[in-house]
């Protein structure tokens, strides 16, 4: 069929979405791990909240030392940026490192490597 979008092959697309839950649930549980272990390093309790979503935004906050009432204001777009940059600035502050840390969050890749060294460093 000339000038036509051919549909992607069912075995294909199931294929591609199943490399990218794969991905995604890695890039999870790495992130779950890290926040479980900066828990553990700047004694804030319940650890475990690593892993469940949106309770892992008020472990974020109380590892911050923040208001959990900011939750609300990670909710509003735009806002949002500016809250997370502030809550890791405080998170990476709590971990004994430079503040300027917590703005490298915001790039992609990069924010893997900054969050293993919050997690695994001394």
């Amino acid at each position: 069929m000339e000038g036509s979008y051919q549909q992607m092959e069912p075995a294909a697309a199931a294929a591609i979405g199943i490399i990218y839950f794969i991905i995604m649930a890695i890039g999870y549980i790495y992130l779950a791990i890290c926040l479980m272990k900066i828990a553990k390093k700047t004694n804030t309790e319940n650890g475990w909240f690593a892993w469940i979503p949106i309770l892992n935004v008020f472990l974020m906050l109380m590892i911050a030392k923040k208001p959990l009432w900011w939750f609300i204001l990670m909710l509003i777009p735009f806002v949002n940026i500016i809250i997370g940059i502030i809550v890791w600035m405080a998170i990476a502050e709590a971990r004994g490192k430079p503040n300027w840390i917590g703005i490298l969050m915001i790039f992609p890749l990069l924010n893997v490597i900054i969050l293993g060294y919050l997690a695994f460093s001394k």
